[in-house]
């Protein structure tokens, strides 16, 4: 197939870009990423189509919004690079169409008969249960969060109506989809994966771990992803609080974000914070931990997750995080409630008792466990394209045979 990919940023599209690329398909990124950054993951310059005027205008924009409080160009920036994706990718004839919501309103107004089919890509939840969850968490904590706006999320409707296939991430972007009235026919669920090669840690890594849990030293909970309410933040420092820190040791690694600046000064001192790491040091990072922490309110697919998978790190997870679909529940970790700290605790309680069974988990998931990697990821997101494809087609000689007869 031939196949565009069509996204302001990075997101999973890269990984999907290479893994299509090598099941055979002919694939071209339309991206605000410069060439030079494209080279760094691997991709040659003639799978791209950079619009990087748009990305050094976004990073400006976003720095004069949380620097200087200046109000944020969104509808002026999503639309910029929606036009430009029109104007550009129409210019060829595609099977398939993959672009990104929020940038692809544009482009799926404009789609010539010389396109296959296109494929919106949501990558969180349907954004009126995205906006709902966090506008709760806004009265719950008093803080105000970084939210979909009406405006996004009037486009972001419209373009769910004008796609013919929404691809989701996980069961529970999928779910509240339907909950919010779209058919299960217009969804696709394609959820992602991971890089074994890069993530797998060494045997040696893995027996230290577990010399660690069975000695009884505290045990080592790493968080990795954005620092923010969003992702759990207020529950992660009710769990920290009611942690023994002679059992516990806390580590979290990303970025903060603006509206959780103040609030991270409040975190227990034991929490160490580690700034933002590229993508390549994670593994050195993952091989320090014995548990993995993820209290996400909303997420799409939260692809830390099948990292730390990989890394033989024991899980707990939310259900709004992609938890039930890269879980197996009490074999790879465990799956609990969006703000509930105290089942987190708990369960982390558990381990501290059972350290055997702890260390016992540690090893099966690095014999047993072989994830979800890239190429499989390619082949069902290609299979599912080609049966859409293989239905139009169907459908497109019954009509020209009505035709004939009449």
């Amino acid at each position: 197939m031939k196949i565009a990919l069509v996204v302001h940023g990075r997101f999973h599209a890269f990984d999907l870009a290479q893994a299509l690329r090598q099941c055979g398909h002919t694939v071209k990124l339309f991206t605000n990423y410069p060439h030079w950054a494209t080279r760094r993951f691997g991709i040659p310059d003639a799978m791209v189509h950079s619009f990087w005027p748009h990305g050094v205008l976004s990073r400006i924009a976003r720095r004069l919004h949380e620097k200087a409080r200046l109000p944020f160009p969104e509808a002026w920036l999503h639309r910029l690079f929606g036009r430009w994706a029109a104007r550009v990718v129409h210019k060829e004839s595609w099977d398939v169409i993959h672009c990104w919501s929020g940038i692809a309103e544009e482009l799926l107004r404009q789609q010539p008969d010389t396109v296959g089919f296109s494929l919106l890509c949501r990558g969180s939840a349907h954004i009126r249960t995205q906006a709902k969850i966090l506008e709760e968490e806004e009265h719950r904590t008093g803080i105000a969060l970084d939210r979909p706006s009406e405006w996004m999320i009037e486009r972001e409707k419209r373009e769910y109506q004008l796609a013919e296939r929404i691809a989701v991430l996980s069961r529970f972007a999928y779910e509240s989809f339907i909950a919010e009235g779209v058919p299960a026919q217009k969804l696709c669920l394609v959820p992602l994966g991971v890089s074994q090669a890069a993530f797998r840690p060494s045997l040696q890594v893995v027996e230290e771990r577990c010399r660690r849990i069975l000695a009884g030293e505290p045990l080592r909970v790493l968080y990795v992803g954005a620092v923010s309410l969003r992702k759990g933040m207020w529950d992660f420092r009710t769990i920290m609080a009611g942690s023994d820190p002679g059992r516990f040791r806390f580590r979290l690694l990303g970025p903060v974000a603006a509206e959780a600046r103040q609030f991270v000064s409040t975190l227990p001192e034991e929490a160490e914070r580690i700034p933002k790491q590229a993508e390549a040091a994670l593994p050195y990072w993952y091989a320090w931990g014995d548990l993995f922490l993820f209290p996400s309110l909303e997420d799409g697919f939260a692809q830390v997750l099948t990292q730390a998978s990989a890394s033989a790190l024991p899980i707990l997870a939310t259900t709004n995080c992609a938890g039930p679909d890269v879980l197996q529940e009490g074999e790879t970790g465990w799956v609990l409630p969006i703000r509930s700290p105290q089942a987190f605790l708990e369960r982390l309680s558990w381990c501290d008792t059972h350290r055997d069974a702890l260390a016992a988990m540690v090893r099966r998931m690095y014999h047993d466990s072989h994830g979800r990697g890239w190429p499989r990821v390619a082949a069902d997101f290609a299979a599912q394209c080609t049966a859409v494809l293989q239905t139009r087609r169907r459908v497109g000689a019954m009509v020209a045979e009505d035709r004939q007869r009449s």
